[in-house]
């Protein structure tokens, strides 16, 4: 018996009862079976400090998509769910939750802090799990797993010991990229650069042995506190003679040298350039090949250090104020170029961030960039969209060494060991007791942590039991896609993909497919600032789950940003309510104990025609789907169930379940079964709630949508010449409309239908449709026909004649027109009267007597085509 439908859909109710059915019956949930083929999507893990917002609810429709896509075509499908302990974001939090109590992270130390932060985490760590599941995310929830959790920190350790085996792991003093808020060193990647207001100092450095200056410009004066150098172009006529000289260094005294290198670029200014190796990546190469000092003059939070003097503890921008007001003062500033440069920020705290030189762990990355750089050249892995691929390249080729120690205690702690006594650095996998070098057993752990995207980086194999040759890794690894936003190419793609190769030998997927980001309805970003945002759960609460996902998926295209409104979800909801209603309707005229879906015997010609349509439409969304061109199978498929099944075809089958004939009600419901059941099973991966439970009321086999069969085109099911010819009932029954709409007649009001055709066999199987779709009450059809006093309708294969009487009640037409005339002519009178008045051709401005002297044209028009209308009904009444 099949389950009965509620009058209207209360997604509400629904999606939370179905969530709970496939949760109970494990179908999220995916085994090794070496009957199946593997598919497998890790999902990008999402911030513990997370909220959700309609970046991942996109990122998370696309994903679910494919997985139900997949499971539904057989595969073993493994979508793994977790979570990333994000260090800095988290400890953050923290941080700022203690600073309310009056605590710091000092006070508590180490470990306490520790303790915290893991409560922490299990408050307030899942809450976006849960509200991932309220978008119908059938991830496999069972293998759920945490980035600090024990195994994917195994596979940290091992990954960072056989790098340092390789050498390719190091520690030393480089220039790094240091927010000052966050305290913390962060990776090239995590620096968002923005176009600023900004200015050129220029200054003169006086020669020491008074000969004269050296002029040069500056866009941070307040690091010339650590200059160590100015410098030249080798090449450079002008300065030839003063390589080797030295210049005092305005405000602080100190005599520092001229130096000649290659670094200088002799057109750009003045051709010369202060040299600061502790606060500029380039000033810093040059220091190391000149073997200058490196003075250091800010500290942790971007003050200036004791050794400033009168500069020292003023923030670094106090202290420019300060440093150019005495500049001025003593002579040194010649003049102030504004100018606009790109600033580099905290992608996290959106704070400047200071080139500063610091002791750091560094992973060498040419060596592994090769690789991953061939992987994509050659095949191994697709970027789609492909033109990625340049913004791939251009970010590897030109890869600098990765920046992975962080100043954080919430992460991965270095699996480094110093002995006091020798010096001895230990890196290992598990804690040593022993310096194995002297033998001394007090040995200190680095304090710093590893930067989140480390252990990221590794996600694809960490999860699945790597370093162990787990059964999940040798089944579900390498993964197949990956779906993710293009703006973390730089961040996670490129690690993993050389993580995988590195470590597995393999590359960690085949596909990558970027999505753009949401924006609002006027192509804004949505941000707090603006106040744009929209929050994906109270449009779930408003509209569903499935009119959200839905809408994220419609107009979607691989790599492109797409605007979000309110209106477009309202939409998406009218055509679940539409689904809903059609679903009522077939289940309306069901029995108690109907067969499974089946194509039955005597198909009319309309029967036929839809089961084409539907057979066109699995293909292409099939097609679609291999293609991840979710957008345009999502379009096709709301074009076939709104215009082609259920304005049309659900119509037509009114006809026959309506009449008499018991065979041709059995076949047309046995149709309806057939096409909207697996239609709705194309629908799944999109809407997943809503079809899951019209699919369960409609006959069917199996316990569930999810894992029911995909429906595969049938060449059976191509009936070309039938679709053919019902198309040209179609046209005709489109035609009809159109004229009727044209002369303002009411549907109700029923004509005849004469139809001359050189087809009158599909014209006259068709004659039912005709008379239900283009109000007839009745229809003749034969190959010539000749009617007077006629409107006609021209198609490609028929001509159609519809009396004039049947259409226009020629009494009641006459009284509207004789009434309209009447009007008419009382306006012609007034614009007459208007006119002959010599007051106001006068006195009324020339534009409004034109104005009113047009009017009476079209009066005079009006009244002239009414009075030939009256006529010609008079005629034929």
């Amino acid at each position: 018996m099949q389950k009965e439908l509620a009058k209207t859909y209360d997604p509400n109710e629904v999606e939370e009862r179905l969530y709970k059915f496939w949760l109970d019956g494990g179908y999220f949930h995916a085994e090794v079976d070496q009957n199946k083929k593997p598919y497998t999507i890790v999902i990008p893990p999402p911030n513990i400090t997370g909220q959700l917002h309609m970046g991942h609810a996109l990122d998370q429709t696309l994903q679910d998509i494919l997985i139900r896509h997949k499971r539904m075509q057989g595969y073993s499908t493994l979508w793994m769910p977790g979570t990333d302990h994000a260090s800095i974001a988290t400890e953050a939090k923290i941080v700022e939750a203690m600073r309310k109590e009056g605590i710091s992270k000092e006070d508590l130390g180490r470990e306490k802090f520790l303790e915290r932060a893991w409560e922490w985490k299990e408050k307030y760590g899942g809450t976006i799990i849960s509200q991932l599941k309220k978008l119908g995310s059938s991830c496999d929830w069972e293998r759920e797993r945490f980035t600090l959790d024990e195994g994917c920190s195994k596979a940290v350790r091992e990954v960072f010991v056989r790098l340092y085996e390789k050498g390719l792991i190091y520690r030393g003093e480089r220039i790094i990229n240091w927010c000052p808020h966050c305290h913390t060193s962060i990776s090239d990647a995590e620096v968002s650069y923005e176009e600023h207001d900004g200015n050129f100092w220029h200054l003169r450095y006086p020669l020491s042995d008074g000969s004269g200056w050296l002029e040069l410009a500056t866009t941070r004066p307040e690091t010339m506190l650590g200059d160590t150098a100015v410098a030249v172009h080798p090449d450079d006529e002008r300065y030839k003679n003063l390589i080797g000289k030295t210049v005092t260094l305005p405000l602080v005294g100190r005599e520092i040298p001229v130096v000649a290198d290659t670094y200088v670029e002799m057109d750009f200014g003045t051709g010369v350039v202060k040299i600061t190796p502790a606060h500029d990546p380039n000033d810093f190469e040059v220091g190391l090949r000149h073997d200058l000092p490196i003075i250091n003059v800010m500290t942790d939070d971007a003050k200036m250090t004791d050794d400033c003097g009168k500069y020292s503890g003023l923030d670094r921008y106090e202290a420019r104020k300060e440093i150019v007001k005495d500049l001025e003062a003593g002579g040194y500033l010649v003049k102030v170029e504004p100018m606009k440069h790109n600033v580099g920020a905290c992608y996290r705290c959106n704070s400047v961030v200071e080139p500063r030189i610091s002791k750091q762990w560094f992973v060498k990355m040419e060596p592994l960039a090769k690789p991953a750089i061939e992987s994509v050249k050659n095949g191994d892995i697709t970027l789609i969209p492909s033109r990625f691929e340049k913004t791939y390249f251009n970010w590897m080729e030109n890869i600098k060494d990765w920046c992975i120690s962080r100043q954080l205690w919430w992460g991965h702690r270095i699996p480094a060991w110093y002995c006091d006594e020798c010096g001895e650095v230990i890196v290992s996998r598990g804690e040593p007791t022993v310096c194995p070098k002297c033998g001394n057993v007090h040995l200190r752990q680095d304090e710093d942590t590893l930067d989140t995207w480390f252990s990221s980086a590794l996600w694809p194999f960490s999860t699945m039991g790597w370093p162990e040759e787990t059964l999940e890794y040798k089944y579900f690894y390498p993964t197949n896609t990956l779906v993710t936003g293009y703006d973390i190419i730089f961040f996670w793609v490129s690690r993993m993909i050389f993580s995988g190769l590195e470590y597995t030998g393999k590359a960690p997927f085949n596909t990558v497919l970027f999505h753009g980001i949401v924006r609002d309805a006027e192509g804004r970003k949505m941000s707090k600032s603006l106040g744009n945002g929209i929050d994906p759960l109270l449009e779930i609460e408003k509209y569903g789950a499935d009119a959200l996902r839905f809408t994220l998926a419609t107009g979607n295209s691989p790599g492109n940003d797409m605007r979000y409104s309110p209106e477009r979800v309202g939409a998406s909801r009218n055509f679940a309510n539409k689904i809903w209603n059609a679903a009522r309707f077939v289940l309306m005229n069901l029995g108690e104990n109907e067969p499974a879906p089946h194509i039955p015997e005597n198909l009319a010609m309309e029967d036929k025609w839809i089961l084409s349509k539907y057979n066109e439409v699995a293909a292409a969304v099939t097609q679609n789907l291999d293609k991840y061109e979710l957008g345009l199978a999502v379009s096709k498929l709301y074009d076939f169930i709104w215009d082609v099944f259920c304005d049309w075809y659900v119509e037509i089958a009114k006809i026959r379940l309506n009449g008499d004939d018991a065979e041709a009600k059995e076949t047309v419901k046995a149709v309806l079964v057939y096409v909207f059941s697996n239609t709705m099973k194309l629908l799944h991966p999109f809407m997943p709630f809503i079809t899951e439970e019209i699919w369960q009321s409609l006959p069917h086999e199996g316990e569930t949508i999810m894992i029911s069969k995909w429906p595969e085109a049938d060449e059976a099911l191509n009936f070309a010449d039938e679709v053919a010819e019902f198309e040209k009932i179609i046209a005709a029954v489109k035609a009809v409309r159109n004229i009727r709409a044209e002369m303002n007649v009411a549907p109700s009001r029923k004509a005849k239908l004469c139809v001359e055709t050189s087809s009158p066999e599909t014209f006259s199987a068709g004659a039912p449709v005709l008379m239900k779709l283009a109000s007839g009450s009745a229809v003749e059809v034969d190959i010539e026909l000749s009617l007077p006093d006629a409107v006609r309708v021209v198609t490609d294969d028929a001509t159609i004649y519809i009396p004039m009487n049947e259409l226009v009640d020629f009494t009641a037409e006459l009284a509207r027109l004789e009434k309209e005339l009447k009007k008419a002519e009382e306006d012609k009178e007034f614009s007459e009267r208007k006119l002959g008045n010599p007051g106001f051709v006068a006195k009324a401005p020339p534009a409004l007597i034109e104005t009113q002297r047009a009017q009476l044209a079209k009066t005079l028009d009006k009244i002239e085509m009414l009075k030939e209308s009256i006529e010609s009904i008079k005629k034929q009444m």
